[in-house]
């Protein structure tokens, strides 16, 4: 909410946009800050997807409020509403699969749907919950990579079987620049961080030379930017290839989630087409 660069506002709008133009993609959240809505208000979101398409539908909740605190104030919510965050999944989880948490109150459409829920995290909080749950967890290691080995493991160890999962299923995010040269790569990766830099530090409406950026990344203050994109794929195809290959291992990953990073949509478009290309999922 309230980012210029993320049109992530709407997320279920987005969603079944995206599901009324495909056929068998799976689609999900990735996620919803549960803080900044109702368990229920959700429940009925991810229902109705469900209902129209069916089995194609996944639900990721995240804990972080996601924005500042004159934007949570303009949402309608409490500071305090990440601290019930385990309960409200309880409770969203109750409305999507039965019996519900809050007596009389149902999720329609909804309920009995199970649409499947993953937690997502950047710290041992995260794990920790989607452990005693037995939910699949999603590290956002794309952008906080830190604690991505620990909480790895930690959700491993503690995990408890639920009706949703067996067994623990961990999902890692990575940066991802593919490009037809190594040198384009690499330049669209500076111009990425450069981009970062007019965010984090103009607080998104300064705008800096690229001397101006450099400098600033080069700084102790500007380290921070480019230690976000520690795991970053960044390459010609076949290296790019091979990187996430080695990432999945460190991170003891079922599954990655790849997040191409560019300052343009038709070089992210050719980054993705390339890494499809590449890992044979490309459409013939």
């Amino acid at each position: 909410h309230n980012m210029s660069s993320i049109a992530s506002s709407a997320t279920s709008v987005l969603i079944a946009h995206v599901a009324a133009h495909t056929e068998s993609i799976r689609l999900g959240a990735g996620g919803v800050m549960l803080p900044n809505h109702s368990p229920l208000t959700i429940a009925e979101q991810f229902g109705t997807l469900e209902t129209l398409h069916p089995g194609r539908i996944d639900l990721g909740l995240g804990r972080a409020p996601g924005s500042d605190q004159n934007t949570m104030r303009a949402l309608r919510r409490d500071p305090m509403s990440a601290d019930s965050f385990p309960q409200d999944v309880l409770e969203l989880q109750g409305y999507l699969t039965g019996p519900t948490r809050i007596q009389g109150v149902e999720a329609t459409p909804g309920k009995g749907t199970n649409v499947p829920l993953y937690i997502l995290g950047s710290s041992l909080f995260g794990a920790r919950l989607a452990a005693q749950l037995g939910l699949p967890y999603a590290f956002a290691s794309h952008f906080a990579p830190n604690a991505l080995q620990d909480a790895v493991a930690l959700y491993r160890r503690e995990f408890k079987p639920s009706a949703q999962l067996e067994a623990p299923h961990v999902i890692a995010g990575v940066n991802v620049i593919a490009a037809d040269s190594a040198s384009e790569a690499q330049s669209m990766l500076q111009a990425t961080k450069r981009a970062r830099v007019s965010l984090f530090f103009g607080g998104g409406t300064r705008e800096f030379t690229d001397d101006e950026a450099d400098m600033i990344l080069d700084s102790p203050q500007g380290q921070h930017v480019s230690q976000m994109m520690t795991y970053s794929a960044v390459g010609t195809p076949d290296v790019v290839l091979d990187y996430l290959d080695s990432f999945g291992r460190h991170a003891d990953a079922d599954e990655l989630i790849v997040a191409h990073q560019s300052t343009g949509t038709q070089e992210r478009l050719r980054s993705v087409e390339l890494l499809a290309e590449a890992a044979g999922l490309a459409r013939v």
